[in-house]
């Protein structure tokens, strides 16, 4: 009779380093958990595959990879993984940690212990993580650094505005012109970022395809619709209408517990804010400029529905649309009819 045997390894990242836990299942029998830390580096990667080889470790469906998305931590990892053919998933932090239960003490080792030991109890439910995309990341990449000079673009705005208070008239002309050229730089690199993430989505054919199909979306521009594609991975991950929904946190929920508390629906504050931000600015424009959601809004608001509640309701309709055009591969089309 065959020996059946699964590896699990769990692996806590950091800048420098990344400890791995490794559990080998032998018919069903778990044996000593090992670990040991690497470094963080491409021959730390190449320790690590050593380290893997030792103890058998087949990079196939019978191994399971666990990590936590640390940001650009982890990409060497996903890169090595996806080289090798070595199934990985990347789990969310919160999900990951809330799993654990109660626990006391903490330190990278005995945290890549807990997420080998995630691995063994959740593989059935696990799915891998898709492979790692060079385009996908320089969108990811493009978009946090835009993200990060609007705030700062905004920031200088805000001083800007407020030097108005300060007395002395030399000192105030200075700090404006400065700031001023400050923030022209900024936005000139902004307008520069703008123009790689529309050439990168025009030069790819496949990412070009799904970002043409939500901008057919009433109220999604090109930003919104470009980082819908780098949230889903260009919809690698295959997420339904209702899970990117819940994942922007505009969907619902219920609030009650038996008698004590009894309070409205409402959306969860576990969401990614960025795209929930932008669904927000979709929604006003969609209400401004769209029959249908204009005339959905009006109506709402006139039967006595809150103002933010109604506009959560069309952000919900739009990301349901923006999945819906993706699913059946064809641009929206409004059935609306606006009656003269």
């Amino acid at each position: 009779m065959k020996t059946i045997t699964k590896y699990f390894t769990g692996i806590d990242v950091s800048k420098p380093y990344f400890d791995a836990s490794l559990l080998c299942v032998i018919d069903h029998q778990k044996q000593q958990i090992q670990t040991l830390r690497f470094d963080n580096t491409i021959q730390g990667l190449k320790e690590f595959h050593k380290w893997l080889k030792k103890y058998k470790v087949t990079m196939n469906e019978n191994t399971l990879l666990v990590i936590e998305n640390t940001g650009i931590y982890l990409r060497l990892l996903w890169m090595f993984c996806c080289e090798k053919n070595l199934p990985i998933h990347i789990g969310n932090a919160a999900h990951i940690k809330w799993s654990f239960g109660i626990t006391r003490g903490k330190s990278d080792r005995i945290d890549s212990i807990r997420l080998c030991q995630y691995a063994y109890r959740h593989a059935e439910e696990l799915k891998s993580s898709s492979i790692l995309d060079p385009v996908l990341l320089k969108l990811q990449d493009l978009m946090a650094s835009r993200r990060r000079l609007v705030s700062q673009l905004n920031s200088d705005k805000v001083y800007l505005n407020e030097l108005k208070n300060i007395s002395d008239k030399d000192t105030r002309l200075i700090l404006e012109h400065i700031h001023r050229d400050a923030i022209k730089g900024i936005s000139y690199s902004i307008a520069k970022i703008e123009i790689l993430l529309k050439k990168i989505v025009s030069e790819n054919e496949e990412i070009k395809t799904n970002y043409e199909l939500l901008m057919s979306v009433p109220g999604i521009g090109y930003l919104t619709a470009t980082y819908i594609i780098c949230c889903t991975c260009n919809f690698a991950c295959r997420r339904s209408g209702k899970q990117l929904a819940s994942y922007a946190g505009v969907v619902p929920f219920e609030h009650s517990s038996g008698i004590s508390i009894k309070g409205r629906n409402r959306v969860s504050n576990m969401a990614n804010k960025e795209l929930k931000k932008m669904l927000h600015l979709c929604a006003l424009s969609a209400i401004q400029f769209y029959p249908e959601f204009k005339c959905y809004y009006e109506r709402k608001t006139e039967e006595g529905k809150h103002k933010v509640s109604v506009i959560n309701a069309i952000r919900n309709k739009i990301v349901l649309r923006a999945a819906a055009v993706i699913i059946k591969q064809t641009p929206y089309v409004t059935k609306y009819k606006v009656v003269a």
